[in-house]
């Protein structure tokens, strides 16, 4: 597994929070942890295939998701995670995988996404528990936007 394999989403991140949520997020300490899916928490899988093979998999907090809905939609106060709010996250993450793939493809590595995947439940996961690069983008007065790269090769 190579550390800069989730560099093109960190960077992708940052860029589309910032044009879409209006926040300049700051980055924690990548790590290499374990993978717990955790109940209250929204996670958007996106898959690689290609010259990378695995997955991409955002991980926050519903509180967090509902704060970052509701800047997407210009301030207007979401209290729950409909089928909009979904539509919304899984959205943020086709932008930020979509612009990622782009720096990939840029730097040598060719690779195609899949539709983001919208996953509310630990239990709906399916993943067996494994190790994944991380790394948290801080979003001041949001929370905490857990980035995380499954890759097979």
């Amino acid at each position: 597994m190579k550390a800069e394999y989730i560099n093109p989403f960190l960077e992708s991140a940052k860029i589309v929070i910032e044009q879409v949520i209006q926040i300049r997020p700051s980055t924690g300490q990548l790590g290499l942890k374990d993978i717990k899916f955790v109940e209250n928490y929204i996670w958007i899988q996106i898959g690689l295939n290609g010259q990378m093979n695995g997955d991409i998999v955002f991980g926050l907090s519903e509180e967090v998701a509902l704060k970052m809905v509701s800047a997407m939609m210009g301030g207007f106060v979401i209290s729950e995670i409909d089928e909009i709010g979904r539509s919304a996250i899984s959205e943020l993450g086709n932008m930020i995988s979509g612009n990622a793939s782009t720096m990939l493809f840029n730097q040598g590595v060719r690779v195609d996404i899949t539709p983001p995947k919208v996953i509310h439940s630990a239990t709906a996961a399916g993943f067996v528990a494994t190790q994944a690069l991380t790394v948290p983008l801080i979003m001041e007065g949001i929370g905490v936007l857990d980035i995380q790269v499954l890759v097979a090769s």
